[in-house]
């Protein structure tokens, strides 16, 4: 169980925890903050101190000139960063005691992070229920769409957790690609695979890289089931069923098949960091989710209600 906060949630948004080392070169604690924190202002860093603004693990302040080794651990609120307005909507799908579910708009985080703080939806959804207690079971990228669940009492969070850890989750995405050099609408196949394609590899998250890395030596530990919808003259649609669940991994699998998703920043190629298009999201969705409730044994099925605008029309 984590170690509770002796701060409150304020906005949406809970206080961070900092471990401080017990011994070392640092007379105080404010001290060791400012060299660690040398990006910010060491004035304005002191001034949380004398607000009362960072405090120990019973929530009583810590003076500026708190000695190093007083406390192992301690809480402050970030300062929040000038948020980049996401002009989307979260659309709640279901909601009872125990679940929330939610139709994550593109561009979206599921979490506050970077540039990015009330403007996630786990702090839009909280502002929106008053509840502070929801946290995420799961994550989509920010430049994914679609069906995002929430737990809503700390108390079951871990029943709904192990359905995810232990891949009870039954997960169906959508993604749209350009057409491949070379298509047959005769024989739909990709890198001369015909369809259905089981595509595995090994994936692994360096820390530091945006991307993550394929390791072709290592055993292979992300399977996606990819499966044909349709295509016209311009992309190929693809109904994608991963049974693992590695970060990127439909976005790598995709561009490994020579069939890259449209508008991806990332795969096969890092376009660096531009400004979000709000007129061309990445053409990936979360679209459907299946499980048996962990709580009431119910079998739940969640589809989305969004679509991707570069699919074929001929899909309809």
């Amino acid at each position: 169980m984590g170690m509770p906060s002796p701060l409150p949630v304020r906005d949406g948004v809970g206080a961070t925890r900092l471990r401080v080392p017990l011994s070392g070169p640092w007379p105080t604690v404010a001290a060791y903050m400012t060299e660690r924190f040398f990006h910010l202002d060491p004035d304005q860093l002191l001034q949380r101190f004398h607000r009362g603004e960072v405090v120990a693990r019973d929530g009583s302040p810590l003076a500026g000139d708190t000695p190093l080794g007083v406390e192992e651990f301690i809480w402050y609120y970030r300062d929040p960063p000038i948020d980049r307005h996401i002009p989307f909507e979260i659309e709640i799908l279901h909601q009872d005691e125990h679940l929330v579910v939610i139709d994550k708009p593109h561009f979206l985080p599921t979490i506050p992070g970077g540039k990015f703080l009330q403007n996630s939806a786990l702090i839009r959804l909280r502002r929106l229920l008053d509840n502070d207690e929801l946290a995420p079971i799961h994550r989509l990228d920010r430049a994914t769409a679609g069906l995002l669940m929430f737990s809503a009492r700390p108390a079951t969070r871990g029943a709904y957790q192990l359905l995810f850890e232990n891949r009870e989750v039954r997960k169906v995405y959508e993604a749209v690609s350009a057409l491949p050099h070379g298509w047959d609408a005769a024989a739909p196949a990709l890198d001369g695979r015909p369809f259905p394609i089981v595509y595995r590899n090994h994936i692994r998250k360096d820390r530091g890289e945006l991307r993550v890395q394929v390791d072709d030596v290592r055993e292979p530990n992300a399977e996606t089931l990819i499966e044909f919808l349709q295509a016209d003259d311009r992309v190929v649609h693809t109904l994608l069923r991963p049974h693992s669940g590695k970060m990127h991994q439909l976005r790598v699998h995709l561009a490994a098949l020579g069939a890259g998703i449209l508008n991806d920043p990332f795969y096969p190629e890092l376009r660096g960091e531009l400004p979000d298009d709000f007129d061309h999201p990445m053409q990936l969705l979360a679209r459907e989710l299946r499980f048996t409730d962990p709580i009431s044994g119910a079998d739940r099925v969640f589809t989305t209600t969004r679509s991707l605008q570069e699919a074929p029309l001929s899909d309809a």
